[in-house]
């Protein structure tokens, strides 16, 4: 089984929630939460204002920590054929952009970023990370967990 850890911003402002959009090798754009791998050495809080300000350009502080959000991706939902079961441990913070301007980032996997009104969230095809993001931004539950986000349709691993 591969591993990873990662960290994730939720950034609101007023109705507004701040997506990246990425685009796979096969063509397939799917928008997610800024943030990503946590480096070996790195802390997690650390890694997601580096994330925010690589992927989308500003720069940002943490406002408190979410929750923690742990899923299993079983080989036969892989997108590579073959590919072992893979565990994703995803750290969620509140962000708050406080400078910088939206880019796309130099040379990487985000073709944009774009502050996205909260209703449209929806419709959009996006990673289940998404939503367990704004679950918790929306309840602040004490344990830190909200349920798993079924995948499918729109919402992808």
């Amino acid at each position: 089984m591969s591993f990873r850890l990662a960290a994730y911003a939720v950034c609101i402002e007023g109705e507004r929630v701040l997506l990246v959009r990425s685009v796979a090798s096969d063509g397939e754009s799917q928008w997610s939460l800024p943030g990503g791998k946590v480096e070996h050495g790195e802390d997690p809080f650390d890694a997601v204002i580096r994330e925010i300000g690589e992927e989308t350009g500003c720069e940002a502080v943490v406002e408190r920590l979410l929750g923690v959000d742990s899923r299993v991706i079983r080989s036969a939902e892989r997108a590579a054929p073959g590919a072992p079961d893979h565990q994703n441990i995803g750290v969620f913070y509140r962000a708050r952009i406080t400078g910088g301007r939206l880019r796309p980032e130099p040379n990487d996997d985000v073709v944009e970023s774009v502050w996205t009104p909260l209703p449209d969230v929806a419709g959009l095809r996006r990673s289940s990370l998404v939503d367990i993001g704004l679950a918790l931004a929306r309840t602040l539950p004490a344990t830190g967990h909200v349920a798993a986000v079924p995948v499918g349709g729109l919402i992808q691993h």
